[in-house]
């Protein structure tokens, strides 16, 4: 925890836990304001959380979220409420501070001079010289000029903004390259499910992000606001503006926990868990270990989401971990999906019908999560089969691991760089947007057909490396990225079905049959898995060592 002080009456900070709240208490903060909403991160606890620790402390607690770089008037409005309707002094938080740092500069701009908000500021080490612009330029930040420029400005620095960013660098030393993500660890997520099955420690998922930040690119720890292509802006919390020549969007996917009523409040405790987020997977194990008899629940909302297949992979080691020590039979496993299907691929379905077989797992298709009550331990879904009008059924749990609805992040949906339904609009083989020239897109938050995984980052960055190259030096695309997507489908303890497909199903394999077979459970697959991605991951794709990732040439460039 960082406090920052602005005045003897308001301080910010970026994000703190349940754990914070003693030390908060001695440093004399009678209040708290989270400037954060809820279900931003994958390892941010929920201000139900905070508030129950805060109360305990004899603290008040205001929750007061702001989407991320989007500070409107009216959540200035409310922050000034809060400010006015809680003891001083306060702290309050968000993910870095600077959303705080924000709402205070703009709501003392009314009364304080902006030179003296810009001092207190800085001294807290915020800059708000965006702030000031915004203002004197009635509301609005201009972005004609920036505060910084780059040859190329990617946004996220997950899987696929670190690997493009590190292809880019391995190609052209000598760019200017800056990576935009106020994220302060990186982690491999698809670990999660390996720790939700008691293979992998959740620690093993996580590295700090200025460890992994390639040597030469200049990581900016902020949030997006929004993109003016027409100007070659993108602006950031606190009114920044970066100019950029060229331009790479990859932030990943929002979580999308509040669409299901109710499950905020109880996630991490009454047997109410989740592998997507960090510091739930160690709790799914928990629940597996101490469960000997009842009804678990796994869940699967709409497409799309990322690793589809996770939902699955979740029930399969519990599964697994039940057969072992023979309580499965006790057990009423049930999967609820609100797809139609069991896997998009039929070439694999096959393999896991025999598992689905083995645990004695209940497929319910249609049946969508809407609600949790924790207390009550019931779930209800939607039920919304082809030809039938919609019901709703609520379903009584011992356990419960869900998948949270997902969505574009909001500063995408709003943005012209969006499709009708809030994806970045990109051509699938190029990955280069269908409107504007010089942005890329890769990760999760494309409209591109494919399956959401690391595995298919893996393949698009060297994709959009090697065309922002060709754009560079004034050529055509000329590689093409084809829908390659890995799904390894944890189905017992030591060993995997690897599904691997392009576009359309069609099937990709990485290796001969008689090396891995992809459609049949391997120890091969397994070793691959535990062993072989993770240092893959960490040691070349973060790295832009594209082992088995380089890109293919572009038919059009070809001829």
């Amino acid at each position: 925890m960082e406090i920052k002080r602005l005045t003897d009456k308001v301080s910010v900070s970026p994000q703190i836990t349940a754990d914070d709240m003693a030390a908060i208490s001695e440093a004399g903060f009678r209040a708290i304001i989270c400037n954060r909403p809820d279900g931003e991160g994958a390892d941010q606890p929920s201000f139900q959380e905070i508030e129950a620790a805060a109360k305990a402390a004899g603290i008040e607690a205001r929750y007061v979220p702001v989407k991320s770089g989007m500070v409107t008037d009216d959540d200035v409005a409310a922050f000034g409420a809060a400010l006015s309707d809680v003891p001083r002094p306060i702290l309050a938080y968000c993910r870095t501070g600077t959303r705080s740092a924000t709402l205070w500069s703009f709501h003392e701009a009314k009364k304080r001079p902006m030179p003296e908000i810009l001092a207190a500021t800085k001294a807290a080490g915020y800059d708000m010289n965006g702030v000031a612009r915004r203002i004197v330029n009635g509301g609005k930040t201009p972005t004609d000029t920036g505060d910084a420029s780059f040859d190329v400005v990617i946004v996220g620095a997950g899987a696929g903004g670190i690997s493009v960013a590190a292809s880019l660098k391995s190609r052209k030393p000598g760019l200017n390259i800056s990576v935009i993500d106020p994220a302060d660890i990186h982690y491999y997520q698809p670990g999660w499910t390996m720790v939700g099955g008691g293979i992998f420690e959740a620690r093993q998922t996580a590295k700090t992000m200025g460890s992994l930040i390639p040597s030469g690119v200049k990581w900016i720890k902020a949030a997006v606001a929004a993109f003016e292509p027409q100007n070659n802006a993108v602006i950031l919390d606190g009114c920044r503006v970066f100019k950029y020549d060229r331009l790479v969007v990859c932030p990943g996917l929002k979580l999308d926990w509040d669409k299901v009523e109710g499950l905020e409040e109880t996630l991490g405790r009454n047997g109410v868990t989740s592998n997507y987020r960090y510091d739930l997977a160690s709790y799914t194990w928990q629940l597996v270990q101490e469960m000997t008899s009842g009804r678990a629940l796994f869940t699967q909302p709409p497409m799309p989401i990322k690793c589809a297949r996770a939902p699955q992979k979740a029930l399969y080691l519990s599964g697994d971990a039940w057969f072992r020590r023979g309580v499965l039979k006790n057990i009423d496993i049930q999967f609820m999906n609100a797809g139609g299907v069991l896997f998009g691929v039929n070439d694999y379905v096959p393999a896991l019908m025999k598992y689905v077989a083995k645990y004695d797992a209940t497929l319910n298709f249609f049946h969508d999560l809407i609600a949790v009550d924790g207390s009550a331990k019931t779930a209800t879904f939607k039920v919304a089969k082809p030809d039938t009008a919609p019901t709703d059924v609520t379903v009584d749990f011992d356990m419960i691991h869900v998948c949270p609805p997902q969505v574009a992040p909001d500063f995408i949906r709003v943005s012209p760089l969006a499709d009708a339904a809030g994806w970045v609009d990109v051509d699938q083989a190029t990955l280069r947007h269908k409107t504007y020239d010089n942005i890329w897109s890769l990760g999760d938050v494309t409209n591109a057909p494919n399956a959401k995984t690391a595995a298919a980052a893996r393949k698009q960055a060297p994709t959009v490396a090697e065309n922002i190259v060709a754009d560079i030096a004034g050529r055509s695309p000329v590689a093409a990225y084809d829908g390659y997507g890995s799904c390894p489908l944890t189905v017992e303890r030591g060993k995997i079905v690897l599904a691997e497909f392009g576009y359309g199903g069609v099937l990709k394999p990485s290796f001969p049959a008689w090396a891995i077979d992809g459609a049949t459970p391997s120890r091969a697959a397994w070793f691959l898995k535990e062993k072989m991605l993770p240092p893959i991951y960490w040691q070349a794709m973060l790295k832009g060592k594209e082992w088995m990732a380089k890109p293919e040439q572009l038919k059009a460039a070809a001829e």
